[in-house]
Formats: C-alpha cells, structure tokens, sequence
C-alpha cells in the first residue's frame, strides 16, 4: 500500500506502509541504534513523535513480549528504509509490522531515510504527518503545517500512570538477574517513590535490583503526600514533551529539595534542573541513539550512553556555587549531568538503564543507593 511523509517545509516522500492504514501528524526526528527498535518504539519519551530510524534494515528479529519498556508502542509514527518481515528470533511472537498494525502505529518503509536524517540535522526537527488515505501532496503539507509544535507541550500527563502501583518484583526481565543491591540492615528494601514523567520498565527493574521497593506514581502527585510515604528516596523519571511546560512537577520537586535523596533521568534530569533555578532549551535536532559519548568531569573518563531527548539543560543558567556540572556530552558540549554541592540531590541526561545500549553508566543507580545508605547512616 501506498504512504507518504510530508514535512512541514514541503518535501514530500512516498513510500509504503507495513504498519495501520491510517493518518498522523508528528515531530520527525531520527535515532542511530542499529538494534533495540522494540524499546525505542514502546519508550513513552517518544510519544507525539514520528521515529526514523537510520540503521537500514529494521524488523529481522521481529517482536517479543519481554522487552517492551511500557505497554504498547508509545510512537506517533516509524520510518525505516527496508522492513524485513520474515523475522528470525527465539524469543520473537510476531512480526514488527503485524505488532504495529495490532496497535494501530502508521509505518513507512522504501524512502531515503539518509535524506530525510540529513534535512534534519540541517534545518532541525521538523513536523510532519504519514497518511496511507491522503496523498495529495498540498493538502498533506498543510496538515503537517497545522501540526503542533513540541515547544509548550506537556506530553507527561499524557503517558503518566493513572494510578499508583508498587513495582518489587525483578523477574520482570528478558533474563534471569541476580539482585545486586544492598538492603536495610534488617533485610528490607529501600522503599522509593518513582515519578512517572513515562518511566521505562528497564528503570524500574534497575532499581528493583539494586533492591528497591517501589512505588510508582503519577506525574502529578502531590509532593506533600510523598512525604507522608516516608519514603528513603525518590526517582524523578524520563518522559516526553517540553520540561518547562511540566510546571506541577517543577512545583513538586522544589518542595522535595532537602527532604529526601533524589535521582533524575531525561526528563526528570531537566525537571530537576528547573526546580533548582536553571533553564532548559530545544536542541536542533535532539540526541537518540545508544552510542553518545559523555565525559564524567568528576573520573575524567569517557561513557558511551544510550540518549533520547529533544530538550537540555542549560549550565549557564545553574548557580555555580550550589549546582556542580557533572557530565558533558562531547559531540556538542550540552549538559548531561548535575549534583547539589549540599544536598542529597543528583540526576542525568542520558539513560543509565540501557535499554537498548550500553552500561557504561550502570554506577549511577548504585551511588543512588549510596547516597540513601549515607542519609540513613547515624551521625558520627
């Protein structure tokens, strides 16, 4: 079946479609992992957009029902240059076309995927719409037009959880893992509260094996009855949309700062930097992929990280003499990390939990268990 992909500044590509016949708008934007795409599509930080993939030939090891990172495919849209439908994995249960179509995601496959990837990096992001209806080429540009901007948008309430849920259990893994955490002194788990901005089930199972219980709640819960938990840390998550449209979640955390230790990720990260006083930008083109490079200005050391954002966080706007600038990102010197000089209070850009990519940055959720042993630690 015929699609087409039309872009906000008139170019139009057509394709085919190997997903839902239907119609929908989105920010297009681009990802460098050659593998991981079942993760990269059910990550509640893409929702609103349209995902091109860079790596040519996407779908050879199909779908499996353990390595989702929520429920469903979060996309808006995908974009590859050749869709392999005869899948061959162990784990797999269905083609990567027959999953979208499942769950009615548009999918387009046979354009000039290094063009489209090029245009953006050359011009920045830009809206677009796929249609297997409409294929008339004004009318689709128009739509794409029409289409809402990612700036101002507050996408967090749209994939947050609708209710609070405890996660404990670890088996919730493609693999079997042994638990790596260390518990209370009298065998319980850290209990701590996770801020669902459209956490990754990867997260929840890194923390569940650094032995953590926890508690997962909505993007908007009230900070006052966190505390009322009691909880020994808390967990602000990634998530999709502007930062500084969040402005509940920004109220939320100012009145956790000194209260609790508390660890960000993506969104959470930016969130994070908000509440402290800074400020966050759009990024041209935005970071997906898992093989970015991010230099750690405390070990001097170089990690390779798996990244998903379209927003950052700019150092300039942090108070120097509180807020230390802790990772960098060495392909364009954003900011990819921050520590409070007194509190108990750090976070990153990137994604540590890996999912797809690597673990270079699998010590980050183990100096958040330390930093809740140090609080609960009698005073000397």
């Amino acid at each position: 079946m015929v699609a087409k992909l039309a872009l906000e500044n008139g170019t139009v590509f057509t394709g085919e479609s190997f997903g839902a016949s239907a119609e929908v708008t989105g920010e297009v934007v681009f990802n460098t992992s050659m593998t991981g795409y079942q993760e990269i599509l059910s990550d509640p930080s893409y929702a609103g957009q349209i995902v091109t993939m860079t790596y040519p030939l996407i779908g050879n090891y199909g779908v499996n029902l353990e390595d989702l990172e929520s429920t469903k495919p979060q996309v808006a849209g995908f974009i590859v240059k050749e869709y392999f439908d005869f899948y061959s994995n162990f784990r797999a249960t269905s083609s990567l076309g027959d999953w979208l179509k499942a769950h009615n995601i548009v999918a387009l496959q046979g354009i000039d995927t290094r063009m489209l990837t090029k245009m953006i990096r050359t011009v920045g992001a830009l809206r677009g719409v796929i249609s297997t209806a409409d294929l008339d080429d004004a009318s689709l540009i128009d739509k794409a037009l029409r289409s809402p901007s990612m700036n101002g948008l507050d996408l967090a309430k749209v994939v947050t959880t609708g209710k609070t849920y405890e996660w404990d259990a670890i088996d919730k893994t493609p693999f079997a893992l042994k638990p790596i955490g260390r518990a209370k002194k009298d065998g319980r788990p850290w209990f701590v509260v996770v801020y669902d901005y459209g956490v990754k089930q990867n997260i929840l199972r890194r923390l569940a094996l650094y032995g953590c219980k926890l508690l997962v709640v909505p993007a908007s819960f009230p900070a006052e009855k966190v505390l009322e938990l009691q909880p020994d840390g808390i967990f602000l998550s990634n998530g999709p949309g502007d930062p500084s449209a969040v402005r509940y979640g920004i109220e939320n955390i100012k009145k956790l700062l000194g209260k609790k230790p508390i660890f960000g990720i993506c969104l959470g990260h930016q969130l994070l930097a908000l509440a402290l006083g800074g400020k966050t930008f759009k990024l041209k083109f935005g970071h997906r992929g898992a093989n970015h490079p991010v230099k750690n200005l405390r070990t001097k050391k170089i990690e390779i990280t798996s990244q998903n954002h379209g927003f950052a966080v700019d150092s300039d706007s942090l108070n120097s003499m509180l807020i230390e600038i802790t990772h960098v990102n060495l392909n364009d010197g954003t900011n990819e990390g921050l520590r409070h000089k007194e509190l108990p209070v750090f976070s990153v850009q990137y994604h540590p939990e890996a999912s797809p990519g690597p673990h270079d940055s699998e010590y980050l959720f183990d100096e958040f268990i330390s930093m809740i042993e140090q609080e609960h630690a009698p005073a000397v």
